[in-house]
């Protein structure tokens, strides 16, 4: 099978990326990076209080395309794909779409 994969995230205080997979420590840094990237400041004004996760969810974005080759995903030996939660713990839904290159049938999970 030859196609296309997008998994989705219908959540603002969430994202999906792809990073490396291979060694917990990237987790890690990342976190550590995106903290101090997107610290919660005293000055912001979403009643909520997680205006910060916002923030870093949408720098991360809500999904992720993955191409389909020979019925496996084209990820290289170190990356995976990441459900990012920046506002939780919170239940958490996603999505993944599979698109058939050849006969254009879509399946999808929730």
């Amino acid at each position: 099978m030859e196609g296309v994969c997008v998994v989705y995230c219908p959540h603002t205080t969430a994202g999906i990326t792809i990073n490396e997979n291979a060694d917990p420590d990237v987790v890690t840094d990342l976190l550590l990076a995106y903290d101090r990237a997107f610290p919660d400041r005293p000055e912001f004004r979403h009643i909520e209080g997680n205006s910060a996760a916002h923030a870093k969810a949408s720098a991360i974005g809500s999904s992720v395309t993955i191409l389909i080759q020979n019925g496996r995903l084209l990820l290289r030996t170190w990356q995976g794909v990441y459900l990012c939660e920046f506002d939780g713990p919170r239940s958490r839904h996603f999505y993944v779409s599979v698109i058939d290159g050849a006969s254009g049938e879509e399946n999808e999970n929730g």
